[in-house]
């Protein structure tokens, strides 16, 4: 043991945060525009290895598996985070379902990371939006749907991928803590009497750095926004 933590749940993190990461670092978008037009789409466009920057500079279909692939290997990580914590005890008065979350924030958190700083792509990724969401779903389906409503009607609105993103990033922590307080206050079946005030804090606390981080990765966006030079929301055409 160290202090209350077991060397068996310390290797359980540490796997979950190798496995993650090193799924987080299969950057999609560099894979697949490397297979359709034998480029690099971080040399492309805004230079961001993401979905919105494939969609703008590649075109739809490989947009759309971007998307899908890039969700697919943080829910990947996230139930691979889940099942190592399932049905272990932290030996303290965590509950199985308060520690089973921690193991997918701790799955989501390295899966962005890898997203975000690919080790097979030189360290240089995508600012984590959609494994970001992939997490929020996995963790809670109402917070996921909520930030997704967010970032949909922000773009309706302003048509920046960028500002939606941020927006929808910043609201996760708050979101998290309303729906916390709601099980809490009003009761969700199957865990009523597995809530507790450091469950609330903690979960809102991951889901609010998780956005944060994602904040942090749009700063240039955010110098462009200021400056007007960020581009709107716009769909490659195919060449005719």
């Amino acid at each position: 043991m160290i202090g209350f933590i077991s060397w068996d749940t310390l290797f359980r993190c540490l796997a979950i945060a190798v496995i993650a990461y090193l799924l987080g670092s299969l950057s999609f978008s560099i894979i697949i525009t490397k297979i359709a037009i034998k480029k690099d789409i971080r040399e492309m466009g805004s230079g961001n290895a993401g979905m919105t920057n494939v969609l703008r500079c590649v075109g739809v279909v490989p947009a759309i598996l971007t998307f899908v692939l890039d969700f697919a290997k943080c829910v990947l990580a996230v139930f691979i985070g889940f099942w190592l914590f399932k049905n272990v005890h932290a030996g303290t008065e965590l509950s199985i379902y308060e520690y089973e979350t921690y193991g997918k924030y701790l799955a989501g958190l390295f899966c962005a990371l890898g997203h975000m700083y690919p080790i097979f792509f030189k360290f240089k990724g995508g600012k984590g939006v959609v494994t970001t969401e992939a997490l929020a779903i996995m963790v809670d389906w109402r917070v996921g749907l909520v930030t997704l409503g967010i970032f949909i009607i922000v773009l309706l609105i302003s048509k920046y991928v960028s500002l939606s993103s941020i927006i929808a990033a910043a609201s996760f922590g708050f979101v998290t803590f309303f729906f916390r307080c709601y099980d809490f206050f009003w009761g969700k079946i199957g865990i009523i009497n597995e809530l507790t005030w450091r469950y609330i804090i903690v979960s809102s606390a991951c889901a609010l750095g998780m956005g944060l981080l994602v904040i942090v990765e749009h700063r240039i966006n955010i110098v462009r926004l200021k400056s007007g030079e960020e581009k709107k929301f716009s769909i490659k055409k195919k060449d005719t």
